[in-house]
C-alpha cells in the first residue's frame, strides 16, 4: 500500500520533520500517526526508530553549539534505560489504551503550563530523571516520547538551540536502544528498507527548513509553540482512538 502513495508519504514526513524541529522534541509524534495509515503498528515502530536515528543525527549537526551535557546525562540515561523496557513490553500491551493515557496526560500538562504561566516544574535532577524515564517508556511502547521530554525540558527554560541539540542527543541514544530491541522483536523488516535512504533525505530537508523558521521566531514564541503543539498532539491522540 505504501508504495502506491509514496509521494504523499514523503511530503507528510517532511512536514513532520519540520514541525518536530520547530517544536524541538522530534518528528516521531507526527511521523508515527502518519505512518500508521500505511503500515502495521509494529512496522511503524521499526521504521520510526530507523528514521529517528538519521533525524537526530541531522539535528545534532545543525544545532551542535547548544548542547547541555548535564541535562543530557540526567534526562538521557533514564530515558535510554526505560525505552528498552518499553520496547520489550510493546508486544504485550494494547497500544490503544496507552495512547489514551498519553493523550490525556499531554493535554493536561500543556493546558497547565499555558493557563498558569507562572507554574513551574522544578528544574532539578529529580525532575529530569522522572521526565526522562516517562519519555523513554513512552518512546518504547508507542514509538514517541518527545512530547513528554519537551514538557520536562521546558521547565529548564533553555534557549532554542540548546533545547533542540540537547533533545536530539538524548533522542539519539533512545533510538539506538529501541532499534536494537525492535530488531529482536521482529519489527524491522527487509521489505521496508527501501524507505531508509528516502527518510535520510527527508530528515536533512525538514531539519534545514525547520532551522530557517526557528531563526525568525522569538524565545517566548518558541515556548508557546512547543506547548500548543503538545496540546494538539494530545488531542489528536485521544480523538484518533474514538
Amino acid at each position: 500500500m505504501l508504495s502506491r502513495y509514496l509521494p504523499i508519504f514523503v511530503i507528510l514526513a517532511i512536514l513532520s520533520e519540520i514541525l518536530g524541529t520547530v517544536g524541538g522534541f522530534g518528528s516521531s509524534v507526527y511521523f508515527v500517526p502518519i505512518t500508521n495509515f500505511f503500515l502495521d503498528f509494529q512496522s511503524v515502530l521499526g521504521i520510526t526508530a530507523l528514521f529517528h536515528l538519521s533525524s537526530n543525527t541531522t539535528k545534532i549537526v545543525f544545532f551542535r553549539k547548544g548542547l547541555d551535557k548535564k541535562i543530557v546525562l540526567a534526562l538521557g540515561i533514564p530515558a535510554i534505560i526505560f525505552v528498552s523496557v518499553g520496547a520489550y513490553f510493546s508486544k504485550y500491551i494494547n497500544p490503544e489504551i496507552l495512547t489514551y493515557i498519553l493523550g490525556f496526560f499531554l493535554i493536561g500538562l500543556s493546558l497547565l503550563f499555558l493557563i498558569f504561566k507562572q507554574f513551574k516544574v522544578k528544574s532539578n535532577t529529580k525532575s529530569a530523571i522522572i521526565g526522562g524515564s516517562l519519555s523513554g517508556l513512552s518512546a518504547g511502547l508507542l514509538g514517541t516520547g518527545g512530547a513528554i521530554r519537551g514538557i520536562t525540558m521546558s521547565a529548564f527554560k533553555m534557549n532554542k538551540d540548546k533545547f533542540i541539540a540537547t533533545s536530539a542527543v538524548i533522542d539519539l541514544g533512545v533510538d539506538f536502544s529501541r532499534t536494537v530491541v525492535y530488531y529482536f522483536n521482529g519489527y524491522i523488516h527487509q521489505h521496508d528498507m527501501y524507505l531508509v535512504p528516502i527518510l535520510i533525505v527527508v530528515s536533512i530537508t525538514g531539519t534545514w527548513i525547520g532551522k530557517k523558521i526557528l531563526n525568525k521566531i522569538s524565545q517566548e514564541q518558541f515556548r508557546k509553540f512547543v506547548l500548543f503543539l503538545i496540546l494538539g498532539i494530545g488531542t489528536i491522540s485521544v480523538i484518533s482512538n474514538l
